[in-house]
Order: structure tokens, then sequence, then C-alpha cells
């Protein structure tokens, strides 16, 4: 099943295509077709009578009608043989229908999947050897400058989900985004991706930054760690209440207070508190 961070990556392409062609001609050297519009096209390539296949992403640069380059774009995480297998079959289904250049980009967030996958792959078709262009770890920069990421966001957000980058990354990451019209969903991208450390550290930007605070996904998430914060105040407060009221509080009592997350219930089961005889008239 793909992950969040499979699916991020393919959101990336799905918002702008034209950014498969920038990594190949930015950061892995291939010449390609300048200045031309890019689409996404069907990614499905058919083997009568066998089987479909499916790539994660195709791009098709140049007109609609005549295609000049076509860019296969897949996201691995993990070393999958049979998957590796495929990918010759992608690039020619995709050549014979197209009758030109195709390009195969296979994206690997791991070193060593990188590593496994830039192998060129011997195919039982005589002098056909597929060559994957693979991004790495290594191909994909860390911009410590938010100006950088300001002109790179999609590239920016690729190397949130990708390493594992400190403070002062996410930083910038969040103040290069602040003119960028879309710079909720690109927020939103790295924080699907992320690691668990780095989410934590995105939604703790969130708090200091008033154009992120503004957003919906914004108020999604630090709206619920404020109602969480709310919940386990009022959690304690019952708890000191009936302490300092000498009542005993069982376990399964206990139990309930701390299981209970409906703030009003809370308030009103303090409100109660200080006036019961005994713990389970909070309740009734």
């Amino acid at each position: 099943m793909p992950s969040n961070r499979h699916d991020g990556l393919g959101t990336l392409f799905d918002d702008r295509p034209a950014f498969a062609a920038e990594i190949l001609t930015d950061l892995l050297g291939v010449e390609l077709p300048l200045g031309v519009p890019a689409r996404l096209m069907d990614r499905t390539f058919n083997t009568r009578p066998s089987s479909d296949l499916q790539a994660d992403k195709v791009v098709a640069l140049g007109p609609p009608q005549d295609p000049m380059h076509a860019i296969i774009v897949e996201f691995q995480q993990v070393w999958d043989a049979r998957k590796r297998d495929q990918l010759p079959r992608y690039a020619a289904a995709l050549w014979l229908k197209l009758q030109r250049p195709v390009s195969l980009l296979v994206i690997c967030p791991k070193a060593g999947v990188a590593t496994r996958y830039a192998e060129p792959i011997h195919t039982k078709l005589p002098g056909y050897v597929c060559h994957p262009l693979v991004l790495g770890p290594a191909q994909i920069p860390v911009f410590t400058d938010p100006s950088e990421v300001a002109a790179h966001p999609e590239l920016a957000t690729l190397g949130i989900a990708v390493h594992d980058p400190d403070e002062k990354v996410v930083k910038a990451f969040a103040k290069g985004l602040e003119n960028n019209k879309h710079a909720e969903r690109y927020y939103e991208h790295a924080h699907d991706m992320a690691t668990p450390q780095v989410k934590r550290l995105l939604e703790e930007i969130m708090k200091s930054s008033p154009w992120i605070v503004s957003t919906p996904f914004a108020k999604e998430h630090y709206g619920r760690g404020v109602e969480e914060g709310e919940v386990k105040g009022e959690r304690r407060a019952l708890l000191t209440v009936l302490n300092a009221r000498g009542l005993e509080v069982s376990a399964a009592e206990r139990e309930r207070i701390t299981s209970c997350s409906d703030v009003e219930q809370l308030q009103e089961w303090v409100r109660r508190a200080a006036t019961v005889e005994a713990t389970a008239d909070v309740f009734t």
C-alpha cells in the first residue's frame, strides 16, 4: 500500500509536472527540450494479454498532440527486484506508443536503495539495456536560505521529505514559502512526508508564523494541539478538586476521567466536584 511519503511525492508532480524535467536537467544533467509545456499523461502500460502495468507518474513535454519527450517517474522507498524488472517494460511501452525519447526517473529517499536502482538493467532483448536516472539523497539539496526555498519550492519540499533536517532548515522552508500562493499545499506535503521529529518542528513553527496559522491546514493541526491541551488541563483540574476535598477516586473513576476527551463534559464534572459528597456523584 502506498505510504504518505509516496503519495506526497506524487502530488508534487500533479501540482507541477515540469518539476520532473527540472530534476533531470538541473540535478541529473539530462538534455531536454527547453521552453515547452509539460503535462501529465496516461500512466498505464498495457501488455496484452497478460497484465496492465502502471507507473507512478508519466510526464509529456511538448504539444499534447505531438510530444517531444516523455518522462516516467517512479518513487521507490525500498528495493524491489520485481519492480526493477518492470522498469524497462515501462520505458519500452511508452517509447512504442509515442515514438519519442523516453527518460526513466526513479526517486529514492534512501541512499542504499538509490544505489541499487541506479545499476543498468540488462533485458532478454539483445542490445536493450535500461539505464534508470536515479535521484537519491545525495542529489537532493538541503536549503538553509529562504530565498532558495522561494525559488525552488518543490525541491525544498522534497528535501524536507528525504533528509532529516534540523530546525534551521525547517525554519528556512517556512520563511521561504511566505509569499508563495501555494504555500499551504507545500507545507502540507512536507508534513505528510516528513519523519515524526520533523513533523513536530513544522507544527512548532505554525505557532509563531502568522501566515501558516491562518491556513486551514494549520488550524486543523495546531488547533488540535490546543484542544488537547485544554482537555489535559480540565482533567488535572478535576482530579485536583477531588483531592483537595478529600474525596476518594477509584481506579475505574480515574480511568473514566483520564479517558474523557470532551472539554465541555470535563468542565461540567469540575463544577459538580465542588459540591458533591462522593466522587461517583460527579458522573450522575
